[in-house]
């Protein structure tokens, strides 16, 4: 097989369906678009997210439940292994774990007990679980509530 006799698999290319162009050539008339209806108008296409033909879309449809708490506060959980790994550190505050990637800059942090953790460190965060404090105070470490 050289370059020049290449081919694409047998199939694999259609020749494009061309319409319009008299009765002889079997798509005239109509141009395969049938009779009347919203689909055989130029720009007769619904472009709209959940458009069902004009039937009750199925979002409004169903009912609603429940609600949104405006005022709910997003914590980002960091467990104690988490932190026992970190070499070299004795304080964790959100700005030192943002530095290493543990959490985002603007996220607020839960300390969760899981894991076990042997160094006495001091951790400051937003909220810590029960576990966690009790793990902590008990390595010898502080636990300082923002």
């Amino acid at each position: 097989m050289r370059l020049h006799e290449l081919q694409p698999p047998a199939g694999a290319k259609r020749k494009r369906k061309i319409v319009g162009r008299g009765t002889g050539s079997g798509r005239g008339k109509t141009s395969t678009r049938g009779h009347k209806g919203q689909r055989s108008r130029s720009g007769g296409k619904t472009h709209i997210p959940g458009f069902e033909g004009g039937q009750m879309p199925i979002h409004r449809r169903l009912p609603k439940r429940g609600f949104t708490n405006i005022h709910r506060v997003e914590y980002k959980p960091v467990n104690l292994d988490r932190l026992a790994k970190a070499e070299g550190i004795v304080e964790f505050s959100p700005e030192v774990m943002a530095e290493q990637g543990i959490i985002g800059k603007k996220d607020k942090v839960k300390i969760l007990g899981k894991g076990e953790i042997s160094k006495s460190i001091t951790v400051s965060a937003h909220k810590f679980s029960k576990t966690a404090r009790q793990k902590i105070e008990a390595a010898g470490g502080k636990v300082v509530e923002i």
